[in-house]
């Protein structure tokens, strides 16, 4: 059987975000597919933008950056990844949403670097709600609360929602409770009128499990394998 080109791929999968949104009364509008194209080379990221995609997701500043000098300047670029503090300033200005701020001093290097360059950069809050140690993300539901009014206090900032990576698991149906929680959270967090916060965002889901995340209320879904095929290591840019 011939293999499906990242084109079908795509359609396939927003297909398939159309129908759960339908069974879940929900509007389509609500949810972006973010087409996670870390480790994959620039041609197929040509190729999911020629089927359409807009919205790239990649895991290394260096990558991102690269990709962002030679591909259309109307790509919103997401960095899903863990972000360290001295590789801020590569980001700002040509990122559209950094969805994995999990501390102060974090969130305090891109206030410092929005304002140094006169933009608002958007961030989403990571919370680790399965709490599993080798993930990045704050665990209790007052710590998040806590990093997101303080984060909410600084310049140059605007806190969009909540981020999670839900555990692997070989039925989806085992992080329907992950996602829900983290719908929950930022539920109580919009309740409590933070200024400069808005929960409009809800980062959860890839390949394995984003139509249980999407039926639990995700906004954004992070999908690579499912578009690219199996991630090669060995590919450069």
């Amino acid at each position: 059987m011939e293999a499906m080109t990242i084109r079908q791929r795509i359609e396939e999968t927003e297909n398939t975000i159309t129908r759960i949104c339908k069974e879940s009364g929900r509007d389509r509008s609500e949810v972006t597919l973010i087409a996670v194209s870390k480790t994959k080379p620039v041609s197929m990221l040509e190729e999911a933008y020629a089927a359409g995609s807009r919205d790239f997701g990649e895991n290394k500043v260096q990558e991102l950056t690269e990709k962002y000098e030679i591909l259309p300047k109307d790509i919103r670029w997401h960095m899903i990844g863990h972000l360290q503090r001295n590789k801020v300033k590569y980001l700002i200005g040509k990122v559209f949403l950094i969805h994995s701020v999990d501390s102060l001093r974090l969130a305090q290097e891109i206030s410092k670097e929005s304002v140094k360059k006169n933009v608002t950069t958007s961030i989403l809050v990571e919370v680790n709600v399965a709490g599993e140690q080798s993930k990045f993300g704050l665990f209790t539901e007052n710590e998040v609360i806590e990093l997101v009014t303080q984060v909410a206090a600084l310049p140059g900032i605007a806190v969009k929602g909540l981020m999670t990576i839900a555990p692997y698991v070989e039925n989806a149906e085992n992080n329907r409770q992950y996602f829900r929680a983290l719908k929950q959270l930022s539920v109580d967090i919009m309740r409590k009128n933070i200024d400069n916060v808005s929960m409009d965002v809800l980062s959860m889901g890839m390949t394995g499990d984003y139509e249980v995340a999407v039926s639990e209320g995700a906004t954004y879904v992070r999908v690579g394998t499912g578009i690219f095929g199996e991630r090669d290591y060995t590919v450069s840019v």
